[in-house]
């Protein structure tokens, strides 16, 4: 099958390919049968798996008819390799790459920089609307105060909703469960619980139904 690499994390080997079946398959540096320049956009051919990229090769480019114009300053950067900067690297990529990724796995690393830094933002975004709403309104007693100040809190969590659900779904595939246990962690009666243990439970050594063990997992 034929893709183009949309993500390649060089320090943690982890990497996705956006196939032409419309599906994203993650892979790691040892799934390369030769080597290929792992920036975004680059065409490859792979096997597919259970939604994970084997085998991959570099795929001949179609010719361009803007071969042979000099390269413009503005595609530089696109060539650039991406570079780990630890928790806030991961959070970023669960709200980019991975933001309705419910394929692959999770490391517990990842799962708590995600938790780390969008407590951190409610946490400020509420202060900042507390202050908005106090300079709007006053101290005073008003029937008609305003909670506008709240809006960009609201914002920041119902962007959130969706990649959470996601990052537990590849937390709980990369402890070798099934997905659908993340119901649990929004289920009244056991969601602090299971909310708990899918974030402590260790990942599944070697390669599960869900792809490889993720890069920098201690065993």
């Amino acid at each position: 099958m034929r893709g183009t690499v949309f993500h390649y994390d060089q320090d943690q080997d982890y990497g996705y390919i956006n196939g032409i079946d419309g599906k994203r398959y993650i892979f790691a540096g040892s799934d390369l049968t030769q080597e290929v320049t792992l920036v975004r956009g680059t065409l490859v051919e792979f096997q597919p798996g259970d939604g994970t990229a084997h085998g991959i090769v570099a795929a001949p480019a179609a010719p361009s008819s803007s071969a042979g114009r000099p390269r413009q300053p503005g595609g530089i950067a696109e060539n650039r390799p991406a570079r780990s900067t630890g928790l806030w690297a991961y959070f970023c990529r669960a709200v980019i790459a991975d933001y309705c990724n419910f394929n692959g796995r999770a490391r517990r690393k990842e799962f708590w920089a995600f938790w780390l830094f969008s407590t951190l933002g409610i946490v400020a975004l509420f202060g900042f609307g507390v202050l908005v709403d106090l300079a709007i309104n006053g101290f005073g007693v008003n029937a008609d105060r305003t909670q506008i100040g709240f809006l960009p809190v609201l914002i920041f969590v119902l962007g959130l909703i969706l990649p959470w659900i996601a990052l537990i779904v590849r937390r709980i595939h990369d402890a070798g469960r099934s997905g659908w246990f993340a119901l649990l962690c929004f289920t009244p009666a056991t969601g602090a619980v299971a909310f708990l243990i899918f974030g402590l439970i260790p990942s599944q050594v070697g390669e599960n139904r869900w792809g490889p063990m993720p890069a920098g997992v201690r065993i």
